[in-house]
């Protein structure tokens, strides 16, 4: 449950007391852990400011925040002090919220690694001992699954290190992935047949095959040989053949307006800039989700309603 806005008389002087730095100093003195207290050096104790906390959970929170070194002096620490005088069941996760939002400002002002954050409860409630478990894992329906996940480095699916042999057996995500991994290479020659066999097995929907297309265009549409490229996945993937060759008359078609343009920098950027419109309204028109479009294209939602007009 949130805090009220308006501070509590037991708020009140809680902050009163903790956020003077020798109050706080004894108070971390005497309640901190051993083993995180021999790593502070509390002589450099020094509240953070307001602007430190994140707006959306002020209200939630006694915003007791100090910041100090470690007692090697290459690190920083901070140590979050919450007052709680009625037990509430997902404190745990609230102060992990608040630790996650110190270790964000952290590295918003510049700092390359993460602080430690020490999230520590005052509890004065009328209900005695308190009641919660304060590890936030617990509160999962899972603990111990919970704990496998996040104690853990987060799956990671790399695909610029999984052969192209084995992206072929991906099934439905296969043509994504083999099309990702590849986009960024001058000459997309190479994946003609590999392509054209993820297509002849039809685990594209239409959607998915239009914006894949145009994703294409819009990366390689300026390349010398991607019309070459288009013609030869057509010309082995017959049913694609009307779609495939109307991106080749849509390379075509921007070639010639680029070269009429004037100042060969300004008209590549210009032809550009067009192009993606054009194609961008192309994809709204066939039915593509809106914020798809954009990502593929680059574009900002402004710019294709302003051409609308």
């Amino acid at each position: 449950m949130k805090k009220s806005p308006t501070p509590t008389p037991h708020d009140a002087v809680f902050k009163t007391f903790l956020r003077h730095p020798d109050t706080a100093r004894d108070f971390l003195n005497i309640h901190l852990p051993h083993s995180l207290r021999i790593r502070c050096d509390l002589t450099t104790l020094k509240l953070a400011p307001d602007s430190f906390i994140e707006k959306n959970l002020r209200a939630f929170y006694s915003d007791v925040l100090w910041s100090l070194k470690t007692c090697e002096g290459d690190g920083y620490i901070y140590v979050v002090i919450e007052h709680q005088s009625t037990p509430d069941a997902h404190m745990a996760f609230r102060l992990m919220r608040y630790a996650t939002a110190a270790m964000q400002r952290h590295l918003d002002a510049g700092h390359k690694t993460l602080p430690l954050v020490i999230p520590m409860l005052f509890y004065h409630g009328a209900k005695s001992p308190y009641p919660f478990s304060l590890c936030w894992l617990d509160e999962f329906d899972d603990p111990a699954l919970a704990r496998q996940l996040y104690a853990t480095a987060f799956p990671l699916v790399d695909i610029t290190v999984v052969p192209d042999n084995e992206i072929m057996q991906h099934r439905r995500i296969a043509m994504l992935e083999l099309v990702q991994k590849h986009i960024r290479q001058r000459d997309l020659m190479g994946l003609v047949e590999r392509l054209a066999v993820l297509l002849i097995t039809g685990n594209a929907n239409d959607s998915q095959l239009k914006a894949l297309f145009n994703y294409l265009l819009i990366q390689h549409g300026s390349s010398p040989r991607f019309g070459k490229f288009i013609r030869e996945v057509a010309r082995r993937v017959p049913q694609h053949k009307e779609r495939l060759m109307t991106i080749v008359d849509r390379i075509r078609e921007s070639g010639r307006r680029k070269g009429k343009g004037e100042g060969v920098q300004q008209g590549i950027h210009q032809g550009k800039q067009e192009e993606a419109l054009r194609i961008a309204h192309t994809m709204l028109e066939q039915g593509i989700d809106r914020q798809m479009v954009l990502m593929i294209t680059g574009l900002s939602d402004e710019e294709i309603k302003a051409k609308r007009h």
